[in-house]
């Protein structure tokens, strides 16, 4: 997708306990009846739609949760409708984007005017200068944490896909708190999102593991 192309106004799916990265695909199950209908309007048009975490109701006067800042814009790249009414979809995460103010309109689903200027390097293909080598400790410490959770990961999978796939993917899919994911996605680039990774991981190996080693 090329910069241009990029919407200033999206519809926004709140889902809590979900974060898409760019260059990641989820498949997601639509049942709700104003994200069919999001779906339906995108569907229509350019086929994006924005996913954002909400943050928890802490006004309990208020039903609708605020949002947090910074979101992934998502492509409806499959699209099936099952005999029930659900839609089962596949999203790929395109670009980051941070919210400007949402709109007022007559649909069921949120709307915000948005804007991705600090996230544009997403759209890039251009490989960034890290190598695996680089990496290693910080996989290695990876792979323990999904291994102690019962995560199994095709780690060698992994290793062809591009570097950023890579890291974007581990960070999606790693069972960090969501809070934590959040960090991940609003670091600006791979090089900070590869030092958070490592950041947060030093809390989980040393609360975790130090009891562990011991003989």
């Amino acid at each position: 997708m090329k910069k241009e192309e990029l919407p200033n106004t999206i519809p926004i799916f709140p889902l809590s306990n979900f974060i898409i990265f760019p260059k990641t695909s989820v498949p997601l199950n639509i049942f709700e009846p104003r994200y069919i209908e999001m779906i339906n309007d995108s569907m229509k048009t350019n086929k994006l739609i924005g996913m954002i975490q909400p943050k928890s109701i802490s006004d309990e006067k208020s039903s609708i949760p605020s949002l947090h800042k910074i979101g992934c814009l998502g492509k409806i790249t499959s699209f099936k409708e099952t005999e029930d009414g659900r839609y089962l979809i596949e999203l790929k995460g395109i670009i980051r984007f941070k919210i400007i103010k949402e709109k007022e309109t007559n649909k069921l689903y949120r709307t915000c005017e948005i804007v991705f200027d600090d996230y544009l390097n997403d759209l890039s293909s251009k490989k960034e200068n890290l190598k695996f080598s680089d990496l290693e400790l910080i996989f290695k410490d990876l792979k323990q944490l999904f291994e102690k959770r019962g995560f199994i990961i095709n780690w060698k999978a992994l290793e062809k896909q591009s570097l950023d796939e890579t890291i974007n993917a581990l960070a999606m899919a790693s069972p960090f708190s969501l809070e934590e994911k959040q960090v991940l996605l609003e670091a600006t680039n791979l090089d900070l999102r590869k030092n958070k990774i490592a950041e947060i991981l030093s809390t989980y190996t040393f609360d975790q593991y130090n009891n562990t080693t011991l003989q």
